[in-house]
């Protein structure tokens, strides 16, 4: 059933998305996108003001990845629509649910170098799932429909509407569809029932089987399903570091993320399986190491809702095609009609836990009474295990990687693709907005938190409070290690000169602003932040020489760790 009505295309927009069950919009207003935010005093969705493009792209990007509903940003023309695309490329990267809405001048104007004018069409084709120009206003209703249903349904992505002023401002009689054909768009969804047979089968006959889940785990909420599989096969379980959280990390098969700073044991038993259960990962290269090494001496059975990643990256024995839930729960149902269960612990499950016991022990970690690990640890004993965790990019986030475990599935952020600094505390404000009775902490660095940080204000002023958490050690850290590493230490670039003081920044915009020195100190100030109605920005100086470690180095395999000596 259709419903009609005549209104000008702005409107039409706005109903368009109430009717979608958008509740928040977060963005800047500007010449060209006037219209719309003028239809913002006629309807029931909240409008959230960033202070910066790219900031309101990344909390539509936090909203998206804790609802599961696209997040949905504004901007204007020409440099508003630029300045979000780094934000759209990130969402692209982590196969993110969004919705971004520009504004574009008039129509007649088009490709006229006009004011404020970019082909934000062109440019954003590579990093969008699909990009919509509609020239008169009575598209608008089915593309917004069409924009949503893309964004969320298959492998989630970003989705971009770019509206010309006069397409907003004129008025049409508008159909609001209930079904529309997009024709060449079919996600993959149904279950591959012979494939999942083949995929016990050959875990059932391998000697060194392993679970390797990664972030179409976490997407797909396929949690419980994993959890069955893992424990009825006693499967060890190793993630990507998207992937993280998808397997309870207290859990005693868990072994955390692999990769270029993965856990070492988990590096250690992947690189010793023969038979591995690829769970919705693209095998980036700061997961696997070298690709040839990898897949050396194992067999991959690779499960995934996006075929175009089935061969990509390494070659896969068995491809499951289709929703990874749909799936798993295909797998778990098998399994019970088998009466398939392993309960007696393999000699491979001994070895993978002695592995992990070893390592844990024997891990080599800083010194001092502030080093990364304690404080992070230290983070997770205060923090409610529902609590929800996003982080920059940099080491803080590798030492996140490391020594935060995530005891509840799906609770764990951080922009992995693309690697895009400033990323963690717009989209920490964002998933407090999408969940608002749940801590949101943004495990931070100096360096990228002083990119966004401009999101305070938004924080402060929009009753958003939720928690940064700065791993202070007054430079570009990550960089710093690599120059330490690989440059003979010839430091360039990296000095942040102890400036700003985050502390006097926060209380500046109207936060809480804690300094924690010793262990005590960062006790009450976690307490404090999370009795707070403010936004707490909790400043934590740390040794500018701490390594992370392990690492695998570019061009080398997993079983090449460097370890802290």
């Amino acid at each position: 059933m259709n419903n009609m009505e005549n209104m000008i295309g702005a409107k039409a927009l706005m109903t368009a998305m109430e009717k979608e069950g958008v509740k928040e919009v977060f963005g800047l207003p500007g010449g060209a996108n006037l219209p719309m935010y003028d239809e913002f005093a006629r309807c029931n969705i909240r409008h959230i003001l960033a202070r910066h493009e790219q900031s309101a792209a990344h909390m539509a990007d936090g909203f998206g990845r804790v609802s599961r509903k696209p997040g949905v940003c504004f901007a204007t023309s020409g440099p508003g629509a630029t300045n979000i695309l780094t934000g759209i490329a990130t969402a692209q990267a982590d196969s993110a649910p969004m919705v971004a809405v520009t504004g574009q001048v008039p129509t007649p104007m088009i490709g006229k170098d006009a004011f404020q004018e970019s082909d934000i069409i062109g440019m954003a084709n590579p990093v969008v799932k699909y990009a919509f120009q509609p020239r008169h206003a009575s598209e608008i209703p089915e593309v917004v429909k069409k924009g949503f249903f893309i964004a969320e349904t298959g492998r989630p992505g970003p989705v971009l509407i770019d509206i010309p002023k006069d397409v907003q401002q004129n008025e049409a009689e508008m159909v609001f569809p209930d079904e529309f054909k997009i024709q060449g768009y079919h996600p993959w969804a149904d279950p591959d029932i012979v494939a999942v047979e083949k995929a016990i089968d050959m875990l059932l006959h391998s000697q060194k089987p392993v679970i390797l889940a990664g972030g179409g785990t976490i997407i797909s909420s396929a949690f419980a399903e994993l959890q069955a599989i893992a424990e009825a096969l006693m499967l060890p379980v190793v993630t990507t570091f998207k992937g993280k959280g998808a397997f309870p990390e207290n859990h005693p098969l868990s072994l955390g993320p692999i990769g270029m700073h993965g856990h070492a044991e988990a590096n250690k038993i992947m690189s010793e399986a023969d038979c591995v259960l690829a769970i919705g990962t693209r095998f980036s290269d700061r997961s696997v190491g070298t690709f040839e090494e990898f897949e050396r001496n194992l067999k991959i059975i690779h499960m995934d809702v996006d075929p175009a990643e089935i061969g990509k990256n390494q070659t896969a024995q068995l491809a499951v095609v289709g929703d990874v839930q749909m799936n798993l729960r295909i797998m778990v149902k098998l399994l019970l009609q088998k009466a398939i269960k392993k309960t007696e612990e393999t000699p491979w499950v001994k070895h993978v836990k002695e592995t992990k016991s070893y390592w844990q022990e024997n891990l080599k970690l800083h010194p001092g009474e502030m080093g990364a690990a304690k404080i992070l640890r230290k983070l997770r004993e205060i923090l409610p295990k529902e609590s929800i965790i996003t982080t920059e990019v940099g080491q803080h986030q590798m030492w996140a990687s490391l020594f935060y475990d995530v005891i509840q599935p799906g609770t764990f952020f951080s922009s992995t693709g693309l690697g895009t600094m400033g990323w963690g505390f717009p989209a920490a404000i964002g998933a407090k907005v999408a969940k608002p009775d749940v801590p949101v902490v943004d495990i931070a660095g100096d360096g990228s938190f002083a990119m966004t940080e401009n999101s305070l204000a938004t924080a402060v002023l929009e009753d958003i409070p939720v928690i940064v958490f700065v791993l202070n050690n007054f430079t570009l850290g990550m960089v710093a290690q690599w120059q330490r590493t690989f440059y003979d230490r010839r430091m360039i670039g990296v000095d942040q000169g102890h400036c700003p003081d985050y502390v006097k920044l926060a209380q500046s915009y109207g936060a809480q602003g804690i300094r924690a020195q010793s262990m005590d100190e960062l006790d009450k100030a976690i307490r404090d932040a999370l009795s707070s109605d403010v936004a707490t920005v909790i400043d934590i100086p740390i040794d500018p020489e701490e390594d992370v470690l392990p690492f695998v180095a570019p061009g080398t395999s997993l079983k090449d760790m460097i370890l802290p000596s």
